[in-house]
């Protein structure tokens, strides 16, 4: 029998959805389309995230060609992370999941019948 391919290999959409998959990804690429940032102000625009799974997700996108890492070698150090040209092409995309995410929001607010959720 041949070896099957993972689909992540054979599937735009499924390699897009692995690697910006999870719950950090998105945001960290939405703090980023208005330019550079630190590590730190990354940390202070998204609060709910572990320093660890930060440095986890940056090395993530670095290593997909999203986000670029530039080191400082000066005291303190100092990194900067900011969209690569492919990165970029993420904002409307973002921006439309934004959009979207408003009419769920929405939705969610005038929704009386009771669902799965709240029962």
């Amino acid at each position: 029998m041949p070896k099957k391919t993972p689909l992540t290999e054979v599937c735009p959409l499924d390699t897009a959805v692995e690697a910006l998959g999870g719950k950090w990804k998105p945001l960290i690429v939405y703090q980023l389309r208005r330019g550079t940032k630190r590590f730190s102000e990354l940390q202070r625009a998204i609060p709910e995230v572990t320093r660890q799974m930060l440095t986890q997700q940056l090395r993530q996108l670095e290593a997909d060609g999203v986000v670029h890492r530039t080191v400082y070698a000066v005291v303190p150090p100092r990194v900067d992370y900011a969209l690569t040209d492919m990165g970029k092409e993420l904002e409307p995309v973002l921006s439309a999941l934004e959009k979207w995410g408003g009419r769920v929001l929405a939705h969610r607010a005038g929704t009386t019948k009771v669902g799965p959720r709240n029962r």
